[in-house]
């Protein structure tokens, strides 16, 4: 006979998993000894490796969080009351209340089901005289088709901000998330493919913008008392920046270990659950390894977890257009949104997933799949 598994005999294996080892503590410790607590040299040096590491060419500025990136990228670059700007619905509620923070109008737009990123076609329906941008959300680590909005771009004349929240070190054609628009943003969350404790970094196509968010983040000012604008207290300190240059190191090996993950778990499920798909000539970089489940979602979830000692994640279950904070904008039916917040689970890929973890993810997935949840 065989035994079904407990999940009282393993540990869970979560779904995302922070790495904060004895160099991160040493660089704090450096920053808590040296007295320059707030945006100082840290902060400096972490920009410019950022850049040098995902963006180079572009300047980089480093902020309090993903969502003040967004908020201060898109007003430096233009955007504000009467614009409006096409979103997909179908991502972390970040993305729109961004658009509302500048004072534009976000319009939700479908996503491809295919690789669950914006899709241009979509957006092309939802263009107008008033549409001054689009933002497109590399979802999981996967890029959006830039190529595709880009020629939306060359035609009707609007910016393109990237959402680069989960896509660090995500590529197109060779080319990084965060370099195709007029700036994009990475986020530094601490589930995020490398952290810094909390904290975002704007990548601008040019140097005046960048200097307009290096206003935003600090009060409207370079200069001490010399206000230009009036802008906001969104500074990253020196205490976050020092985490996140020590995780700069280590992020290349991590993005390797994750896509190493994830192609065991395309072998292991290929037939049994509609793995991720790449789009062609990307580099996808796994923040989430998101599967679709058509029955029973929600059982599925419970069953891998207390069966068989697995997390998994939900993201996201009620699109962003649903929200009662954002229900106001919402539009035209989005069908593909709303079949993916209905079907989607994420399972463990990050890099502390070992090989005797893989196997029992894969096994656990199959079980609950050919059970029907």
């Amino acid at each position: 006979m065989t035994l079904q598994p407990d999940a009282r005999q393993f540990d869970l294996i979560p779904v995302a998993k922070p790495l904060i080892g004895e160099e991160e503590r040493a660089a704090v410790d450096r920053v808590l000894a040296s007295g320059m607590l707030a945006q100082g040299p840290e902060v400096a040096a972490f920009e410019r490796e950022f850049a040098e590491r995902f963006t180079p060419g572009r300047p980089v500025v480093a902020v309090n969080s993903g969502t003040s990136g967004l908020h201060l990228g898109l007003l430096a670059i233009g955007i504000g009351p009467g614009d409006e700007v096409v979103v997909p619905s179908f991502t972390f509620a970040a993305t729109a209340n961004a658009v509302v923070l500048a004072g534009a109008t976000p319009v939700f737009a479908d996503i491809d089901p295919v690789t669950f990123c914006i899709d241009p076609e979509a957006v092309a329906a939802l263009l107008t005289p008033r549409t001054a941008a689009v933002v497109p959300v590399h979802l999981f680590g996967q890029p959006a088709d830039m190529a595709a909005l880009a020629a939306l771009q060359r035609e009707h004349g609007f910016r393109v901000f990237e959402d680069a929240a989960q896509a660090h070190g995500a590529t197109l054609g060779g080319a990084p998330v965060g370099t195709f628009g007029d700036g994009g943003m990475f986020s530094l969350y601490p589930t995020k493919n490398m952290t810094a404790g909390e904290g975002g970094m704007v990548v601008l196509a040019d140097e005046e913008s960048a200097r307009r968010v290096r206003l935003l983040r600090n009060q409207g000012m370079e200069r001490q008392y010399e206000n230009e604008v009036v802008g906001f207290n969104a500074r990253m300190t020196d205490l976050h920046a020092a985490i996140g240059r020590v995780q700069l190191t280590k992020v290349d090996a991590w993005t390797a270990q994750r896509r190493a993950n994830a192609a065991f778990l395309d072998a292991a499920l290929a037939g049994i659950v509609t793995t991720p798909a790449v789009r062609p000539e990307a580099t996808h970089v796994y923040h989430q390894y998101t599967i679709r489940v058509p029955e029973d979602r929600d059982g599925f979830v419970a069953a891998l977890r207390e069966e068989h000692g697995v997390g998994s994640g939900v993201y996201y279950p009620i699109p962003a257009h649903r929200l009662p904070s954002l229900r106001e904008h919402a539009g035209a039916d989005l069908p593909q949104t709303d079949l993916a917040a209905a079907e989607v689970v994420s399972l463990p890929v990050h890099p502390s997933v070992g090989a005797d973890d893989l196997e029992r993810i894969a096994a656990a997935v199959a079980a609950v799949a050919g059970a029907g949840a």
